[in-house]
């Protein structure tokens, strides 16, 4: 019977160590990188089932007739049958000016 040389030995521990890796390592890193992509969906899930939450409280109190009818007066200057709508202006200042008042009339010649 003959000796394996140490060359096989070392070709031989070579395709056992590759073996270990493909079989150990390369799958370990895809479960930790899933693992990590599955921890982040979770995440994400969380922050949108609460903002789902909040817009459902707030579709839920956009529906009710007092908000509908404070939205109607403010955004839309609404009012009742027989109320009277009045609109508040400010004054001019004194110190503002017209584009006709800035500019010099001109004289004919």
């Amino acid at each position: 019977m003959r000796r394996w040389g140490s060359s096989a030995r070392v070709a031989l521990a070579s395709v056992a160590l590759a073996a270990l890796l493909l079989l150990f390592v390369f799958p370990t890193r895809s479960l930790i990188a899933q693992r990590h992509e599955i921890s982040r969906a979770r995440s994400d899930l969380s922050v949108i089932e609460s903002e789902n939450e909040r817009l459902a409280e707030e579709a839920a109190r956009l529906a009710t007739p007092a908000e509908i009818e404070r939205i109607a007066r403010e955004q839309f200057h609404m009012v009742r049958p027989g109320e009277k709508a009045f609109a508040v202006v400010a004054e001019p200042s004194a110190t503002a000016t017209t584009a006709a008042e800035a500019t010099p009339p001109t004289t004919g010649g």
